[in-house]
């Protein structure tokens, strides 16, 4: 099963195709955000940006289920995707970064890059909580406690399955290959997925609160 997903994975063709998906994905939401739903909080459009960029097709279907403020109504599903996917934001650019350096810069091996990867994608992710906590006023301290309480378990699960499933797929491939890549992005999306049913607990427990309804969250004009 493996070798048949890596023969696959390893066409360069199917990472071009990708490629073209992605940016017609990154294009319909660039698009949306600037028209439709213009107003919507800064931070929240880098997250959805950057979790389209990522995913593609699957981002882009999240966001229209539950980040646009045309959403019928809100829902603890839909509350559970805008913290998934804020979340997937900032683990994501730390994981990508720490490829690009561990096996780009470097040329290190596959379990060198993981555990550097591992350790952006925790920093990138605290970051993404800690700010917009000290921008409202909250000490440094507090802020990374906050962090840790409510991110924990959610990039936890997160990038365990999405490094062990890119070492799985292109644990041998190297950064010149397509299946680097094609193991990457795939690594990506089933970290998401992952982490979803994390953050549905962690929301009905109270642990995080989710993401405000982007009809609320919304400011300004149509």
């Amino acid at each position: 099963m493996g070798d048949a997903i890596r023969s696959v994975l390893a066409e360069p063709a199917i990472l071009a195709v990708w490629a073209v998906v992605v940016a017609f994905s990154f294009a319909v939401v660039l698009r949306d955000l600037n028209t439709a739903n213009r107003g919507m909080h800064g931070l929240m459009k880098y997250v959805w940006g950057l979790t389209v960029l990522y995913s593609g097709p699957v981002g882009l279907a999240i966001y229209f289920y539950s980040g646009r403020r045309q959403i019928p109504h809100d829902s603890l599903w839909r509350r559970s995707f805008r913290s998934v996917s804020h979340c997937y934001s900032g683990c994501g650019a730390g994981e990508i970064a720490g490829v690009f350096i561990a096996a780009g810069l470097l040329s290190l091996d596959s379990w060198w890059v993981a555990g550097i990867s591992f350790a952006l994608a925790y920093v990138a992710g605290f970051a993404l909580t800690m700010g917009p906590l000290m921008q409202e006023g909250v000490p440094a301290g507090q802020a990374f406690s906050d962090a840790f309480y409510s991110e924990t378990a959610s990039i936890t699960v997160m990038e365990v399955v999405a490094i062990g499933v890119d070492l799985w797929l292109g644990g041998g491939a190297t950064i010149d290959q397509a299946l680097f890549w094609s193991a990457l992005a795939v690594s990506l999306t089933c970290g998401l997925a992952a982490a979803y049913p994390v953050n549905v607990l962690l929301i009905l427990l109270g642990v995080k609160e989710g993401m405000h309804s982007p009809k609320e969250a919304h400011h300004g004009a149509c």
